[in-house]
């Protein structure tokens, strides 16, 4: 990967990780479902209006935003608002790779590795050292807070699932209606359990958080994440996103004062070091070079 290229991976992992600071300040300001339909509706429009369509059959659509929108951040925001710090969070969520190999395995019939199987149980082994690291803390971090997170994961899995089926031509473009999709379901459950006053709240960090979130995490962050993947193999990509807990654990430290124990840092390092093992394979034969696509001006 090309220095400057290098350099964008690693600012968006920055991006991502401090986006869970970014959101636990936006929760002060907004409950969590609303906050969620505000980030999908700014992500969603006025671009959907320009986009043009999705390119890709609508079921994947509805889908995507079934599982990635409304059910992986609502989840995830429910779980901050119960007592999730941003920085574990950032950790716990990184499990989503773990599901997404097995809703792959279930649904698509993909086949997993002993070498994936064996990376995967490293990482819920992480995540097992999470659990009972909450449990022990007798109420510091709800254990319900937790649960909701790891089903944020499993949320994302599904969502990565049905991505992987649309295989969307434009991952800007699809992302703007996967918004769309998204915001109109978050909306209604908003205001059925929120009420309609949450959404009456217009304060100068709430606003920023949500912008934020809506631009350059969702539609700045894809946008990224799709050029570099039109220029990289996957493999050379994807472990660029094993920074954001890094970030988010760092910048959590830095913003917030939230504490780095050694539990966490342990859990952590299972984690990563089981989904980097997982996604990754052993060289058998020397790597031949390859030639990138010139970079676009």
């Amino acid at each position: 990967m090309r220095p400057r290229h290098l350099a964008l991976a690693v600012a968006l992992a920055a991006v991502w990780g401090v986006n869970f600071v970014v959101m636990q300040t936006g929760l002060k300001h907004y409950p969590p479902l609303t906050y969620a339909a505000l980030r999908f509706l700014l992500a969603a429009f006025p671009a959907v209006l320009v986009a043009g369509g999705p390119r890709v059959p609508w079921r994947w659509v509805v889908a995507t935003g079934a599982s990635l929108g409304v059910a992986q951040y609502g989840l995830l925001l429910l779980g901050m608002r119960a007592g999730m710090p941003a920085g574990l969070t950032s950790l716990v969520i990184q499990v989503q790779a773990v599901f997404t190999a097995l809703f792959a395995t279930a649904l698509l019939g993909e086949r997993l590795s002993p070498r994936r199987i064996a990376g995967m149980a490293v990482a819920f082994g992480g995540l097992a050292l999470i659990a009972a690291g909450v449990a022990a803390k007798s109420g510091a971090i709800p254990f319900g807070a937790f649960l909701l997170c790891v089903g944020a994961a499993a949320g994302w899995g599904l969502g990565n699932v049905a991505t992987r089926k649309a295989a969307p031509p434009d991952s800007l473009r699809f992302m703007v209606w996967v918004s769309a999709v998204s915001a109109p379901p978050l909306l209604v459950l908003s205001l059925v359990t929120e009420g309609p006053s949450s959404l009456t709240s217009f304060t100068a960090e709430g606003v920023g958080a949500v912008l934020y979130t809506a631009f350059l995490s969702t539609l700045g962050g894809f946008a990224v994440w799709g050029w570099l993947l039109t220029r990289y193999d996957a493999s050379v990509v994807a472990p660029y996103s094993l920074l954001v807990p890094v970030f988010g654990i760092a910048s959590a430290a830095l913003f917030t004062g939230e504490p780095i124990s050694p539990l966490t840092v342990a859990a952590g390092a299972l984690i990563l070091a089981g989904l980097l093992f997982a996604n990754t394979r052993p060289r058998t034969a020397p790597a031949r070079k390859r030639h990138s696509l010139p970079a676009s001006r």
